[in-house]
Parts: C-alpha cells; structure tokens; sequence
C-alpha cells in the first residue's frame, strides 16, 4: 500500500534560554487538523520513553545473511576443475562448435544492421514526441527530491512515521518495528501537561527525524519543555528545506496487518505478573551480559501458586529467581523466544514505579507495560524476532473478532466517544445485536485500522491509522476465517467435555471432511487460569506446523471459540464428577 505524508515543515526543537519547544509536524494529508500545545510537567520521564520508542522504530532483529568464505572458496575451485577437465577432454567438440556459431555470426550480424536501421528510426520518432512532452523532467525532479531527502537525513528516508492520537485523557504515540516483530505505544495522561490550548482531537503520522532525537537528547532537568503539534509547521532559521516535506512510502502489507493484529492480540486474556524495578534490571543484566550461541535460545518463566518466579535461561541452564510471586492457581510454564529483543526496556528502567508482563500461552505474543505515573509504555512482542504478528495465529478469530458484525453502528459510536470499554460497546447495543455480533463489528474496526485496543484501560480507542482507507484485500475475510465459521456450526454437536481432578476442562469434538475423507478430531485443555495447557488435532494442516497455538488449524480454532463461551460458566459449577465425559446436551442442562 502506497501513501503519502505530507508535512508543513521538518519537526524541529527550538530552545531558548531554558524554554525547549518541541515541535511535531503533523501530516496534512488527513482529515482530521490534530494540534496540541501543553508544557510537560517530567521532561526527562517523556524524553527517554519517546527515545525508546524510536529505539522500536528502527529495530530490525531479522535474521541477517552470513558470509560463506568456505562456500565460495570451494566454488572457485569447483570452477577450475571442470575448466582443466573441458581443456582435457573436448577439444574436438570446441572447434565444432566454433565453426557453427560463426556461421550463425554472420546470420545475426546481418539481421543486426536491419534492427539498428529500425531501432534509429525509433530514436528519431520518440525525440519528436519528447519535445512536445509536458511530463518529460517529472522522474527526474522526483528522484532529485528523493536523493535530497536521503542525503540529508537518512532516516527520515526509511523511517515509518510513528503515530500520534490526541484523545480526551491521554495524548498516545504509536510505533512498529521494521522487522514487524515489535510494537510500542506510550501513553501520556493528560494532567502530565499544563495545556496552553484547547487540543484538537484526532489522530496523524508525526515526523521523527533523528535530527529531532538527537535534540530531544540535550534535555535536561532544568529544561522547560513544550510540546507542541502544529499543522502550519514551524519556521526554519538555517539549513535549506523545501516549502513542504512529502514522503511517499510503499507500506508493506504484512506491516499493516501485523500494526491491527496487536489489537485483536491485546484483547485476548492472559496472565499478568507484576514486576519489581530490580527484577527487570535483573533480565536485563542476564541478557547483556550473556550472548548465546547455540540452540537452544529461549528463556523458560516457572509459575508455581504461591511462590516466587523463577527464570530458567537456555542455552545457559542459569536459574534466576524473582522477586514477583505467582498469583494463579495452577503451575505453569511459558516459554519466551527472541529475548533479546527485551533490551528495549531498559531505558526505562531509571523511571518506572513496576513492569507488568502478560502471558497469552505457549506460542503466544507477550506484552509488557512499564508504569511510569502519567507516562505508561507499553510493548508487544511476537512469538520470535522472525515471526511477525501475521504469521501464524490468528490472533482475531481467537478473540471472536470474525465477520463484518454491526460495523456500521459502532464505528459513528467510537468516533463520537473516542474511547469505551468493551462492556459499554456491549451494553449500548445489548437491545439491537448480540454479543457476537458487536465483537465482530469491533473487530472490523481494528482489521481496519481504525481502533486500537489500549492494554492498560482495557478500552477500544479510535483513532485511523492511515491518512486514506486501508485497501479491502488487506481486512477482507481470510480463507481460514470461512473454515471456522462453517465449522462452528457443527462444533457443538459432537462436542465432549470432561473435567479432571487437576480442575482442567478437556473439550473434544469431531469433524465431518466429507464423504471420502477421514473425520478430524480436535483437542483443547484449558487450565484453572483459562488458559490452554495443551491441544491437539489430527487433521494434516496441524500435523505439518508447529503443532501449538502458534500454527493453529481452522478445527482447533472453531473449538477454541465454543470452548472460550463455556469454560467460564463451567468454573462455576459444584456439580461436576472428575472424570466423566460429559455431551453438549448434558452441559447445557445443568448450566440452565
């Protein structure tokens, strides 16, 4: 998806004396003319969280291409080889050869004259035309702009704008990373500022050069600092920049799918530790201090009821033990990789009050919020630095964000509010839709690019992520998303429940691939946490991945769904026999 930013002039940061403006352009391209002028209460609390956001932005932890010195000195002798062999033994062949490529020489060289004589009147015919070519130095302006752009600051060349949402309480700024692993969103509250204005609420693209972070770095704690979002842009006193600052960039497909399915991810229930500052530091010393180099690469967290955390770090076998005590009921353990990319957090180590991790299960993206007071950042993390947030998961249908739903009602709703919890987008409609139906229209909103999830309230706030409409083809209903919703119709007929004396509910169901093919059989536990303790399908999409929740097939998350609706209403249940294996039928009596 191509889109154009346009900004009245480069962000910039103006000092006088001990006044510091911090200037953001924001883009004119959208509807919405967002501006903000507010005097920050914690400079040096905002300076280093926006620091680290645009550590985010540029982050790339995608595997890189190693040289193969060994491989290529190889070749060079392979090459030799086989030449010395053809000198050895065919020469005879060679000369034949010649002989019958300079008859077919003298062929092509008369069919070249007569292909010059045309291509000249070509020329001819297209110096003609270009005379009179009202676009002939447009390529040429566009690609002098371009390299203008990238001399002066090469960042702002390549750099995808972070995103910034004025609301009704919090001023949010939005980044994701290059390699798509990474999202970041810092959320200052609005009694951080001493308003100067009255905002205009709405959403825009800033511009965040790394001219504008190296200013940003020069603050100090005398420095009185004003933000400011101006869409007329601010005076430049040196360098020479154009009128207007256009950048025109090719967003990737995978970019701004993987940028919504956070949201649908962030919706999903999980497990939460609190963290004290020193456990945090404690991981972070861990991992710089130690550099893997073989598998296996992960970091194992052992939850046990009651008891301290303890961090198991491969391929090491070093045990660290927390501070944090696990809350939950069962014993569990997650299992994190692309770890590293953990360091991010560490600028803020300095000014956050506690850390809070949240655990989606085994597979399953982590999030982790640093609580700062009025400033509150919060990071995303796919499964592994080379699995972005598309790959795998579908993170959506696992939250029951499926179908179209009542869009139409709550988009003009969220745009008129701004913000709201799920409970009150259900409530609002409880007369006119059901439940299902307005999670799929809040879905469709995220799919879209026009809510995000916020983590931290638990609400869905608005806010567009492009300046124009995302194309169909990137929010349309996926292939899979079909197979769940035909086989959802038939999981509650063949669908067992059985409940163990761990207190897990072991959820089973059947189905019917049609007349010449074999039924497939699904297999979900969920824990005393609501969570997936294991899974299982012998369909032979699930068989070939990774068979976890990482790769999940389309049976697996039909059943995952129906199981989600019950499993809560289960847990309140006195009634239930350990062992027995109970029908669908059985289970709805007793629930009524």
């Amino acid at each position: 998806m191509q889109v154009n930013y346009k900004y009245a002039s480069p962000s910039q940061c103006r000092q006088v004396d001990n006044q510091t403006t911090l200037g953001f352009s924001p883009d004119l391209s959208r509807d919405e003319k967002v501006s903000f002028l507010g005097k920050l209460k914690h400079p040096l609390l905002f300076r280093d969280a926006m620091l680290m956001l645009r550590d985010i932005v540029v982050s790339d932890m995608s595997k890189k291409q190693k040289e193969r010195p060994e491989y290529f000195e190889w070749l060079d002798q392979e090459i030799e080889r086989r030449i010395q062999a053809h000198k050895e033994y065919a020469p005879k062949i060679r000369q034949a050869l010649k002989q019958k490529m300079d008859v077919y020489e003298g062929e092509l060289l008369k069919q070249n004259t007569e292909i010059k004589k045309l291509l000249d009147i070509q020329k001819n015919l297209k110096k003609q035309i270009d005379q009179y070519d009202a676009w002939k130095d447009y390529y040429k302006i566009e690609r002098d702009f371009w390299q203008f752009i990238k001399d002066r600051d090469y960042d702002l060349w390549f750099v995808l704008d972070p995103v910034i949402t004025v609301h009704k309480d919090q001023v949010s700024f939005e980044a994701f990373s290059i390699d798509e692993s990474t999202y970041g969103c810092l959320s200052v509250a609005m009694n951080e500022f001493d308003l100067l204005q009255q905002p205009q609420l709405g959403t825009t693209n800033i511009d965040f050069s790394a001219k504008l972070e190296k200013e940003m770095q020069r603050f100090r704690t005398y420095t009185d600092v004003t933000l400011s979002v101006n869409p007329e842009g601010f005076g430049i006193e040196s360098d020479v920049v154009p009128e207007y600052v256009e950048k025109k960039i090719d967003l990737p497909e995978t970019w701004i799918k993987g940028f919504n399915q956070v949201s649908s991810a962030a919706a999903l229930e999980g497990i939460e530790l609190k963290l004290t500052v020193s456990d945090m530091y404690d991981i972070c010393a861990f991992l710089r201090k130690h550099k893997e180099k073989k598998s296996p690469r992960y970091m194992k967290w052992i939850l046990e009821p009651q008891k301290r955390v303890q961090i198991v770090f491969e391929p090491f076998g070093t045990v660290l033990t927390l501070n944090a005590v696990y809350e939950g009921k069962q014993k569990r353990e997650e299992k994190i990789w692309g770890r590293r990319r953990w360091l991010v957090v560490e600028k803020l180590l300095p000014l956050a009050n506690a850390f809070y991790i949240r655990f989606l299960g085994f597979g399953m993206p982590q999030f982790i919020r640093a609580d700062m007071g009025t400033l509150q950042m919060t990071v995303g993390f796919s499964s592994w630095s080379s699995n972005d947030w598309v790959k795998g998961t579908a993170f959506n249908i696992m939250a029951g964000f499926t179908g179209n739903g009542i869009y139409k009602n709550v988009y003009p709703l969220l745009k008129e509010k701004r913000a709201l919890s799920m409970q009150q987008i259900f409530e609002h409609f409880k007369d006119t839709a059901t439940q299902d139906k307005i999670k799929a229209g809040i879905g469709m909103l995220f799919r879209k690019g026009e809510a995000y999830f916020d983590i931290i309230n638990n609400q869905v706030r608005f806010r567009h992520l492009c300046n124009e409409p995302i194309p169909k083809e990137l929010y349309e209903i996926t292939d899979i998303e079909k197979q769940v919703e035909k086989y959802s119709k038939n999981t509650f007929n063949n669908m067992k429940v059985r409940y163990t004396p761990k207190k897990e509910f072991i959820f089973s169901t059947s189905y019917n691939e049609g007349k010449w093919n074999a039924p497939s059989h699904a297999k979900i536990v969920i824990d005393q946490d609501s969570q997936i303790a294991k899974l299982n399908c012998d369909c032979y999409t699930f068989r070939k991945g990774a068979k976890n929740i990482s790769e999940p097939c389309a049976h697996i998350l039909a059943l995952y769904v129906a199981s989600f609706k019950l499993s809560d209403k289960l847990s309140k249940l006195e009634n239930l026999e350990y062992d027995k294996e109970y029908k669908i039928n059985d289970i709805m009596e007793m629930l009524l």
